[in-house]
Formats: structure tokens, C-alpha cells, sequence
């Protein structure tokens, strides 16, 4: 194994300065429980997962079917049928940062993964915030998840319109419905991810091979029912509102928006049997799997559709070519699957940002950290994260009754501080390669050489850098269309750039009442020991 990294120095509250150690009386569970010692942690969470397992994390946050069915009708909107080539691209730039996150998994396979490998390639402060931004995000995904109900229960059957009768997402019926699927569907996600993670683990895998089968049916059956041929994609259409780059360009966001996530295998390292072998293969497997399925459904949702100008397909987007193409019967059927994908998907979301306030607490780098920290050992769970964030995610909910257009900015802000933390673990990562300070040797648990790029690593970081920082300005760009297509609110058109600035105000608020807490209660830890002695 390469040289190790040492674990970054972190403030504690009593102003000090040292390596977090974890308290005496963790429990350990497994043969594998001292993995984690040449990091300072002991192991706590239990190990469970095995490989699919760990590909199910990461595929189920991607969850094609969710956001495909989520985003294709906005894609569409802004886009006409061209925007299906912003797929391809968005999955070519995603796999090359998920290269240099298999890297790093191999290397630190700890829970809370984006923030520990930030905090190893620089530095605590600056990881700290790429963590604070980071689970920002996941909370926010969490509950933007949670809506993407409202596109299929009520298209499944009227009776799950239990607010008002227009069902249409943009509609102040159907954003108040929307809030309130989320929240029952917010309820049984933060019970699973209490209860124990092999019940978590059942659900994931079970929930992904639906989604899985479902989604090849979906290809196919769309395929086979296809009433024009792949050409049309290369057409604007009268969607396109601002010529072909800016119809790749909005376009993008429905790819930009499914293919995050694929890091939650490194997430749930802590818990995966020979995380430095299976992390690594299982976030580009689960990237490139919802690749090609997600791009298939896209074209296959373009070529089936009954009509590409009646306004529909900009409005219903996929779910009204399965049900008017396919017919009630079996449409329904898979309408039926992608409710459980969108379950399942909710789920792996939360999971990956309970891991995230797990990691940081035990760092004892957030407000109430004992309690986030704490590990039932009986289950193996950390249950108080999941309550945070199933409680934050369905307040976030309830902005949809005031403003279904305030929640589609916030929905795509999260995206953006997504792609940003991203780009603040493959930033310092460059950064180590060409000071030569990265190192590519070393083993995994098997023996085998771990993962590596090899020659290939600088070209490939330095390009997963540039498009991480080029899709984070494209998606934050103030587009009055996109943000505020009422018009009239020009918050809501720079609610991105607003929201990012408030975020990093409010962490460096923290930071600074934290540093200045530290410096207060160490004069009178001074005065006692100056008294004992």
C-alpha cells in the first residue's frame, strides 16, 4: 500500500488541536474492524454489503427512473428533441470524475467520502466546507426525490390526488399534493434507515433489480412502439427557445440532474465487505449502468410519442407516452415500478446524507456531534442523522404550498453545490498529482493492485475539473426562463447564486462561533489545571 495520508487536524470543543480519536467501548462487529484504524476511526457501523449491495447505493441515488421520468418533461420544454445529446456529453464528463473518485475510494474507504477526501487532499477547512455543501445538497436531492411522486401516483390513479384535482406539477393543486406524498414517503424512508442496514440493504438491491427490469422493459417496449426514426433528435423543434447551443446547454440539466450520486458506494465504505476493491469498480459501474439505461429511455420516450408538438410531452413529459402509447394496462404496470424506484431512490438519498452528518459529527465538526455520532450497536445504524434529514428534507417539502417555482429553484440549486463539491475533491486532487504527491501504489484487500489511472491520471482529472467547473456555471447561470418563467421575481432568477452565498455565509458563521467558543472555554480549563498544580 502507498504511503497513508494523515487525518487532518481538527478542532475539538475543547479548543485543542489533534487527530480525532473515536471514544473507548466502540462496538466492533466484524473480522475486518481494524480496516479503519490507520485513519483514526474505529468500526462502528456494521459491515454487511457486498458488491451488488454497494452497486445498489450508487445506482439507486442515480435512479434513472426517477429523475428521468422527473426531468424529461423539462429537458424537453427548453430543449426540443436535441436536448438528448447533452446526454451522452454529461455522462462522458461524469465518468471521468467518477474515475478519480474510484481512485480515492480505493484509497479512503470511509463513510462520508466527498468530505474526507477533500479534508485529505488539502486541508480541514477546506474540506469541512465541501462537506457542509455537500450535505446541503443531499437534503435538498432528498426531498426533490420525494416530489418526483407527484409525476406518477396521479397518472397511476386519480385517488392519490388527495389535494384539489389538477394533478399538473406546476399547478398550486399538484405542488400541495406533491408536498404531501413526499412527506408520507419521507416517513418510511426515515424509518428504514433507523431500523437496521441489512433491512436497508434488502430494500436497495430489491428495489434496484425492479428498477433495473423495469427500465429494459421500458426500452424495449418504447422501441418497438416507435414512430419516428433516431434523426429527430438532431431537430430543435419549436421548443428550442434559444437556438441549438442553448437548447444542449437547459437541455442538460435533466442529464445533469440524474447522473449524481454515483459516489454514495465510497459513502458506504464503512460498510461494505473489501470496500478498496469494491468501491471503486461499483461507482463506475453504476455510473455507466445508468448511463446507457437513462440515455435509452430518453430516446426511446422521443421516438414513441404519440405527438412531439401537441404540448404534452413539455408538460407530462414520459409518463403520458407510457400510458397513451402503450395503453392503460401495461403502462400503468410500469408506472407501478418506477413508484418503487422513486422510493428506493428517496432512500439511498437520504442514506448517502445520513453518512455524511455521520462522518462530520464523529469529526465532531457539527452542532449537537455526540448525538450525530452515535451508532446504535444493536442495528449498526446512526439513527439521529436520519431523523435530521428526513425532517429537514420534509420542511424543505412545504415550500411547495407557497411556491411550486421556489422549490424548482431550489431543486436545481442542489444540483449545482452537488457539482461543486465535486469539483472541490477533484481540484486538490490535480493539485496532488502534479506536485507529485499522489500516490498510485498499493493493494486492496485481495492482494490486487488498487485502482489506478495510471499516465492517464493528470489528462483525466484535469478534464473532470474543467466540466465540473463549466457545468456548475452553466447550471447557476441566472436564466430568467428557467428560474423565474413567471417573471416579475428576480430573486427567484438568482436564487442559485443567492443560495450558494448563503450557504458558505452561514458555514463560515459557524466556524468562527466555533473557533471563538474554543478560545472561551479554554481560559477556565487553564485556571483549573493551573489550581491543581
Amino acid at each position: 500500500m502507498g504511503p497513508k495520508h494523515p487525518l487532518p487536524n481538527f478542532c475539538h470543543p475543547t479548543g485543542t488541536t489533534a487527530p480525532f480519536v473515536p471514544k473507548a467501548g466502540a462496538v466492533v462487529s466484524t473480522s475486518e474492524d481494524h480496516s479503519l484504524e490507520e485513519f483514526g476511526y474505529r468500526q462502528e457501523l456494521h459491515r454487511s454489503l457486498g458488491r451488488y449491495a454497494s452497486f445498489a447505493a450508487g445506482f439507486s441515488f442515480i435512479s434513472v427512473l426517477t429523475t428521468v421520468f422527473q426531468f424529461f418533461a423539462f429537458g424537453y420544454a427548453f430543449g426540443g428533441p436535441v436536448f438528448f445529446w447533452a446526454w451522452p456529453a454529461v455522462l462522458a464528463g461524469q465518468l471521468l470524475v467518477a474515475a478519480c473518485f474510484a481512485e480515492l475510494a480505493a484509497r479512503y474507504p470511509i463513510s462520508g467520502a466527498i468530505y474526507q477526501w477533500s479534508s485529505r487532499l488539502s486541508n480541514a477547512s477546506f474540506g469541512w466546507f465541501t462537506g457542509w455543501i455537500m450535505v446541503i445538497g443531499q437534503i435538498v436531492v432528498v426531498a426533490a426525490a420525494a416530489l418526483a411522486l407527484q409525476m406518477v401516483l396521479p397518472a397511476l390513479w386519480s385517488g392519490f390526488q388527495l389535494v384539489g384535482a389538477d394533478p399538473a406539477p406546476t399547478s398550486r393543486d399538484g405542488a400541495a399534493n406533491a408536498a404531501v406524498l413526499g412527506v408520507l414517503l419521507l416517513v418510511l424512508t426515515t424509518l428504514v434507515n433507523v431500523v437496521d442496514n441489512r433491512v436497508l440493504s434488502v430494500v436497495n438491491r430489491v428495489g434496484v433489480t425492479a428498477e433495473i427490469i423495469g427500465a429494459v422493459l421500458i426500452v424495449v417496449l418504447l422501441l418497438t412502439h416507435a414512430k419516428r426514426s433516431p434523426g429527430i433528435t438532431f431537430h430543435t423543434g419549436t421548443a428550442a427557445q434559444s437556438g441549438l447551443l442553448g437548447a444542449l446547454l437547459v437541455g442538460s440539466f435533466t442529464a445533469a440532474y440524474v447522473m449524481i450520486g454515483f459516489d454514495s458506494a465510497g459513502e458506504m465504505s464503512e460498510e461494505t465487505h473489501n470496500p478498496r476493491r469494491t468501491a471503486p469498480r461499483t461507482i463506475l459501474t453504476a455510473l455507466g449502468a445508468a448511463g446507457l439505461l437513462g440515455g435509452l429511455v430518453v430516446l426511446g420516450g422521443l421516438l414513441a410519442a404519440p405527438s412531439l408538438t401537441d404540448g404534452h410531452l413539455a408538460v407530462d413529459g414520459l409518463s403520458y407516452v407510457l400510458t397513451s402509447t402503450l395503453g392503460d394496462g401495461v403502462g400503468r404496470v410500469l408506472l407501478a415500478d418506477v413508484v418503487v424506484a422513486i422510493a428506493v431512490a428517496t432512500l439511498a438519498i437520504q442514506t448517502a446524507a445520513c453518512r455524511m452528518l455521520f462522518s462530520m459529527a464523529r469529526d465532531r465538526q457539527l452542532p449537537f456531534a455526540r448525538t450525530l455520532a452515535r451508532v446504535n450497536p444493536r442495528t449498526g445504524m446512526p439513527g439521529a442523522p436520519a431523523v435530521v434529514v428526513g425532517v429537514l428534507a420534509a420542511a424543505l417539502l412545504l415550500l411547495n404550498f407557497a411556491s411550486p417555482d421556489a422549490f424548482l429553484a431550489i431543486g436545481t440549486t442542489c444540483i449545482v453545490m452537488l457539482y461543486l463539491a465535486y469539483a472541490m475533491v477533484t481540484g486538490p486532487l490535480l493539485i496532488r498529482r502534479l506536485r507529485g504527491e499522489f500516490s498510485t501504489a498499493g493493494t486492496d484487500e485481495t492482494g490486487a493492485p488498487l485502482f489506478s489511472l495510471g499516465r492517464w491520471g493528470i489528462p483525466v482529472n484535469a478534464l473532470a475539473l474543467l466540466y465540473g467547473l463549466a457545468m456548475t456555471v452553466n447550471l447557476a447561470w441566472p436564466r430568467a426562463a428557467v428560474y423565474d418563467p413567471a417573471g416579475g421575481h428576480w430573486y427567484f432568477q438568482w436564487f442559485t447564486v443567492l443560495f450558494l452565498a448563503a450557504t458558505l455565509v452561514a458555514g463560515a458563521g459557524y466556524r468562527m462561533y466555533r473557533k471563538h467558543t474554543a478560545v472561551r472555554s479554554a481560559v477556565p480549563e487553564a485556571a483549573v489545571q493551573e489550581v491543581a498544580a
